[in-house]
């Protein structure tokens, strides 16, 4: 049994959130395509949200509208195939009962999509991956952010995407984008995810995510 892991969809990402993502509408509609693709076939979805705690940033605070869902997604209230889950780390297996819920729906298998792609995407697909399950990833049903170091330099959002994914891919992740793409998004798709090499650097927008004090939340 295949289920989908949708990690994070919530408005903090969007443009108006405190952690922004430049493709969140495109990523958004891909994560929506997902939903409605798992309930035709009736496959779980655990909806995962995240919550900071007191002492950690002003983004993701439990009961404000940025750890809402983003319009139009979130599990239906009368289905025993989804379930809501809250995580307050990277991981969506860390403090959580999911392992126990997939185990429930006999699940071997994972679609992960959702924020960020570097973050609690690849964490969660780690935590996967160390579960015994089969792990893929729709490429264009994720996010990521720019980041900056002083000594290591920085990447566009797109680069740390697919930074983040080649790593995973290398680990065994399955990339799985939707066939038979449709949004603008993914009509660049995939191919710009991973042939960016070859492009002119775009033009780099401040930083969102610099480096922190060790941190376990966004």
């Amino acid at each position: 049994m295949k289920a989908l892991i949708i990690i994070d969809a919530q408005n903090e990402f969007s443009a108006r959130g405190k952690r922004p993502v430049p493709n969140h509408s495109d990523a958004l509609e891909v994560i929506k395509q997902r939903a409605e693709e798992a309930r035709r076939e009736n496959r779980p979805i655990a909806w995962v949200r995240h919550h900071n705690r007191p002492d950690e940033s002003a983004a993701f605070v439990p009961n404000t509208w940025g750890t809402e869902f983003s319009p139009g997604l979130g599990p239906k209230p009368d289905s025993d195939r989804e379930v809501e889950l809250v995580k307050h780390v990277y991981g969506a297996f860390t403090g959580t009962d999911i392992g126990a819920w997939l185990k429930s729906k006999s699940v071997d298998e994972v679609l992960i999509v959702g924020f960020y792609t570097h973050g609690c995407v690849s964490t969660t697909a780690r935590e996967a991956i160390m579960a015994g399950l089969d792990v893929h990833i729709d490429p264009n049903g994720t996010g990521a952010c720019d980041m900056a170091h002083e000594s290591l330099g920085e990447l566009t959002a797109d680069e740390v995407r697919r930074s983040a994914l080649l790593q995973l891919a290398n680990m065994g992740v399955h990339i799985t984008p939707l066939p038979n793409a449709q949004t603008s998004q993914m009509r660049a798709g995939v191919g710009r995810l991973f042939n960016i090499a070859n492009e002119s650097a775009p033009t780099r927008r401040p930083c969102r995510c610099r480096p922190q004090a060790v941190s376990r939340s966004h």
